[in-house]
């Protein structure tokens, strides 16, 4: 589980969608191959025509990833510009040149003098670009020029925020692309420029039949970590569960966790984005694990919760239970053409009623003072106390980025589209620390009153369970088979072998 996926969802807003591939693949020997194939030239041709399309007429500028400044990680592509070109090397643009629907790519390549390159490898050039992408190219140094002259000329612009995820693009100003916008904007103040991203996104919302095959190895890979952590003997730190998960996604060939991975013991768990993953862990918590996979460039995002001790209690057997239940719902209410909304909307249902039978909520429409800034008049379905418990969505699309696209974004339709593919995670979260933190009003004291007992007895407990899915022409599909049900998981853990600290 990331950061909901607000900021693609409200750029990427536009009606229609133009379809790449209608082929799914469903056989795992067809899978198979197509995750060895990879992406080819000519799907990441059709890529850059389906947006052409969209774009009709002007200047497409799009900026690679940069080099990195250290030696302490490896170099990983920008999703957008991987998409259009396949190209995972850093310090490259692509130019499309778009007449009448119709693209014209040219790869601005950067090379590494020859020294440098015993370090770290020969690049792309331009003898072998054609050959290799597809698109001929030109030394990066000609780029300004050509802009110069492409904007000279009137032609509309279009570019593509040069940002690892756009969840945070309106917090980087100061890339390449950025740049290069405000250099343009400058020369020639009547030239148009657009943010291209939601054209992009657009496009990206179905997955072909390649890109579902590299998400099913993702989540193969990534489903085989989360057994491997849950076979840990006697771990003392998260960090010896992080160890199990990141240890089985490098061995079965992952370029590597498609996120930070978290893993939270007790409290710990109750925190969404916990990432340190550095505390002890001990007999009685129950541990978060959310973790995935990434290869070839294509995520995988799974969370798991599981007893340090190997055996849920009453009360975590308890809201386990509720979180599953509402998992459940949600996929029972995930098919093609079913509202995505609604299948949320399920998964919330069943929470609620299950909080308020445990004593957690005063009842099912109870609401508080929420601790942000929220309309409660406006917006009554933000201030019920369930809220506090149940505090994010539980639905993204994931591919590229742990948080891709559907094609309802695109669509504007808000169902579920055969080649969507998806989480749903539905998580409870109770502490005392987050009854603290609530504004001291009239309602609110009433409130801590009457659940206060209850919180305590399910203290520092969260539950999240994670899974992966995609839509076929036979409906819902899980992909992620990672024992999830309480008994599986005890029986799995149950084979653990104890070794003495």
């Amino acid at each position: 589980m990331r950061s909901p996926f607000r900021q693609i969802q409200r750029i990427a807003s536009l009606t229609g969608l133009t379809l790449i591939s209608a082929a799914i693949a469903t056989s795992p020997i067809a899978a198979q191959k197509a995750a060895q194939d990879g992406i080819t030239r000519e799907e990441t041709a059709a890529r850059r025509k389906a947006l052409a399309e969209r774009l009709e007429n002007g200047v497409l500028v799009s900026y690679g990833g940069r080099a990195l400044v250290h030696d302490f990680s490896a170099f990983y592509q920008l999703p957008s510009f991987r998409y259009l070109t396949e190209l995972n090397e850093p310090d490259h643009a692509l130019v499309m040149v778009i007449k009448d629907k119709v693209p014209q790519a040219t790869l601005y390549l950067t090379p590494l003098d020859a020294r440098t390159a015993f370090y770290y490898g020969q690049r792309l050039d331009s003898a072998t670009s054609v050959a290799r992408t597809g698109m001929p190219a030109r030394s990066f140094g000609a780029l300004a020029g050509v802009l110069d002259s492409l904007a000279r000329a009137g032609q509309p612009f279009w570019h593509i925020p040069d940002v690892e995820t756009t969840d945070f693009s309106r917090l980087d100003t100061l890339t390449r692309g950025q740049e290069t916008v405000k250099a343009l904007t400058k020369a020639y103040p009547s030239i148009v420029i657009k943010n291209a991203m939601p054209q992009v996104l657009a496009v990206r919302g179905r997955k072909s039949a390649a890109e579902l095959a590299l998400i099913r190895k993702a989540v193969e890979i990534s489903t085989e970590g989360h057994r491997s952590a849950m076979l840990t003997a006697n771990p003392l730190h998260e960090y010896e569960l992080r160890a199990a998960l990141e240890y089985e996604f490098t061995r079965r060939g992952a370029e590597r966790p498609a996120y930070g991975s978290i893993v939270g013991g007790g409290y710990n768990g109750t925190t969404l984005h916990y990432m340190k993953d550095s505390d002890p862990v001990k007999p009685g918590d129950l541990v978060v694990m959310d973790a995935g996979a990434e290869y070839r460039g294509y995520a995988a995002d799974i969370t798991r919760t599981i007893p340090v001790s190997g055996k849920f209690t009453a009360e975590q057997r308890a809201l386990y239970q509720l979180v599953r239940d509402a998992q459940a719902a949600a996929e029972r209410n995930s098919k093609p053409g079913m509202n995505i909304r609604a299948a949320a909307d399920s998964s919330v249902a069943v929470r609620v009623r299950g909080l308020a039978a445990l004593g957690l909520i005063e009842s099912e429409d109870a609401m508080y003072d929420p601790p942000w800034r929220v309309d409660c008049t406006a917006s009554p379905a933000s201030c019920k106390q369930a809220n506090l418990w149940t505090i994010h969505g539980i639905t993204h699309g994931i591919g590229l980025a742990v948080h891709d696209p559907m094609q309802a974004d695109a669509r504007r339709d808000g169902v579920f589209h055969e080649g969507d593919a998806f989480t749903i995670e539905p998580g409870v979260y109770v502490s005392t620390k987050a009854l603290d933190v609530l504004p001291d009003t009239p309602r609110n004291r009433q409130f801590k009153a009457k659940v206060l007992a209850a919180v305590k007895r399910y203290e520092n407990t969260g539950v999240r369970i994670e899974d992966d899915y995609i839509i076929t022409d036979k409906g819902l599909e899980r992909l992620s088979l990672v024992p999830r049900e309480i008994d599986e998981i005890e029986a799995l853990m149950a084979r653990r072998r104890v070794i003495q600290p």
